[in-house]
């Protein structure tokens, strides 16, 4: 299944009081304090189809970091914008929240799985597998020995397959910013070896059908999906977009994922990526300045 998604991705003109919201509604700010956050997508999302961001800054001094989930509130319902995602909005019901670290951001489906679940606040009917919010700790979720059971098609497949989904890889991995170093930093986001925290990282939140009005949350980060953080979640209501830029995550902003056919620039880019090292290398190319920058960049 690939959703064909025609709509323009933004953020809900509803949002914590601390967040200011660009022009385009594509990139969010917490402009002061840790807190008050808390963004919804402008629209629900549809079965199958991603709500990616991108670390745009970072603010030194806070502890936590991004918050990312899905949510059958209706933001213009809600009397006031929960100050914090966890536990205020999950408390109020009908929210599934994740709170992505520096680490064991992996979900390790095993019989023990079923003991995080408790004292969760709001999850009705869903089956909460994790919440990334150990930073550290024995037991290690996502110790080195699963990195050998990543398929080898993890850096040539095209599309990233999350059960029936089909996601174009081509917008969910970061890239650094343009220097000296660029070519080593963008294959550290590629194997995902940076902490998910930093900039540029390219987190993305969706849902998965599962049987008759019920559907699995993934998170996916940086083109690897980290598996069903929660489960049974009643899909018969509309699921919006939860993104937190909490405590020392500052700066977000959405990235738009092509579904179906590519457009005509994006097709233009990948040919000519085919043939080169690195993308910093087309400055040598013979093109005109505009599609440099959109092969370099985008």
């Amino acid at each position: 299944m690939e959703p064909f998604s025609d709509q323009f991705m933004e953020f809900h003109p509803i949002h914590g009081t601390n967040v200011r919201l660009d022009h385009s509604g594509t990139q969010a700010t917490r402009v002061e304090s840790f807190a008050n956050g808390v963004c919804f997508s402008k629209h629900p999302l549809k079965p199958g189809e991603i709500f990616l961001i991108e670390i745009e800054d970072k603010e030194l001094g806070w502890c936590g970091h991004l918050r990312v989930g899905l949510t059958a509130r209706d933001p213009r319902g809600l009397e006031a914008v929960p100050e914090y995602s966890i536990p205020d909005l999950t408390d109020l019901g009908d929210s599934w929240v994740f709170a992505i670290t520096r680490n064991h951001n992996k979900i390790i489906e095993d019989a023990g799985a079923e003991g995080q679940e408790g004292g969760d606040g709001g999850l009705h009917e869903g089956h909460r597998l994790g919440r990334g919010e150990v930073e550290d700790g024995a037991g290690g979720g996502d110790g080195g020995g699963d990195d050998n059971n990543k398929p080898k098609t993890f850096f040539t497949d095209t599309h990233l397959y999350i059960e029936s989904v089909r996601i174009p890889r081509d917008k969910l991995v970061g890239r650094s910013r343009p220097g000296r170093y660029s070519h080593i930093l963008d294959d550290l986001y590629k194997t995902n070896a940076l902490p998910p925290t930093a900039r540029r990282s390219r987190i993305g939140v969706l849902y998965v059908p599962k049987g008759p009005d019920l559907a699995d949350m993934h998170i996916v980060i940086n083109g690897e999906d980290m598996g069903a953080s929660a489960k049974g979640i009643p899909a018969v209501q509309p699921l919006y977009a939860v993104v937190d830029v909490f405590a020392a995550t500052k700066c977000v902003r959405i990235v738009q994922v092509e579904y179906g056919f590519s457009s005509l620039q994006t097709l233009c880019r990948k040919a000519i990526q085919k043939h080169i090292v690195h993308r910093m290398a087309i400055d040598w190319l013979e093109l005109p300045e505009a599609l440099k920058h959109y092969c370099k960049y985008e």
